[in-house]
């Protein structure tokens, strides 16, 4: 298939950036979307141009990183995956693909397509962990009765890999539901009960210090990501949030 590409170019944080149309030919529907951009960058390389700047790492759904909005849908037209895993058969021969990166103030732009989101990093060293005896004393994993309607629960929560897709969709870039899934995973289970209240205080503070939006309900970021990660996380770290409060 041949296609048009419209890509967001911005040669660094402090540069205005633009739009620039490309155009790509013989595109094979069986491409991963991110083998189409190999190809456009193969192409840029071989005219002397300079390749579009694109994030990517295990290209198997699981770091999050090739994060990219695409027909103003955060990693595309498809559900439950990342880009990595969008394939070209969901376009058609003469489409137009506009490609952007996440859109918020607590992301900004590295270059092109790449967002820096240590914000999210940082909330995690907030509170997304749980401080355990390593000295040789600690108590075997197994020994902890946990239910397994929590123990599900926490798994689902976990499963969250911080790609972003709910800030870039959300229309106030909140990140409530990337911190709602940290929260509830630790919350959840015994082991993570110990901090609860610090823990959730402080990635809370934190998110808002990094300037994410607060979160109107409107259930676009469940929608979006790749993980189909619940609202309920939020629910449950609103729920954590007044009881630590309290």
């Amino acid at each position: 298939m041949n296609l048009t590409l419209k890509i967001w170019r911005q040669k660094d944080s402090k540069t205005k950036g633009q739009m620039v149309d490309y155009k790509v030919t013989d595109i094979s529907e069986h491409m991963s979307f991110l083998e189409m951009m190999d190809v456009l960058n193969e192409q840029l390389v071989n005219s002397g141009e300079e390749p579009v700047a694109f994030d990517h790492d295990c290209r198997e759904g699981i770091c999050g990183m090739c994060s990219m909005y695409i027909n103003g849908e955060a990693h595309g037209p498809d559900r439950g995956i990342t880009t990595c895993q969008l394939h070209m058969r969901m376009f058609k021969d003469g489409d137009t693909i506009t490609i952007e990166p996440f859109r918020a103030a607590a992301f900004p732009v590295i270059k092109d397509l790449v967002v820096d989101r240590m914000a999210f990093e940082r909330i995690q060293q907030a509170g997304g962990y749980i401080s355990v005896n390593t000295s040789g004393n600690t108590q075997d994993a197994n020994s902890i009765p946990i239910s397994k309607h929590a123990a599900d629960e926490a798994m689902d929560a976990a499963t969250c890999i911080g790609c972003g897709a709910c800030v870039a969709t959300c229309k106030n870039s909140s990140a409530m539901l990337f911190v709602g899934a940290k929260v509830s995973q630790y919350a959840l289970l015994p082991q993570g009960q110990v901090e609860a209240a610090d823990r959730v205080q402080n990635m809370v503070a934190q998110m808002d210090l990094e300037g994410f939006g607060n979160c109107t309900n409107t259930g676009a970021c469940e929608v979006e990501c790749p993980k189909g990660i619940s609202l309920e996380n939020i629910a449950r770290m609103n729920r954590e949030l007044m009881k630590a409060n309290l």
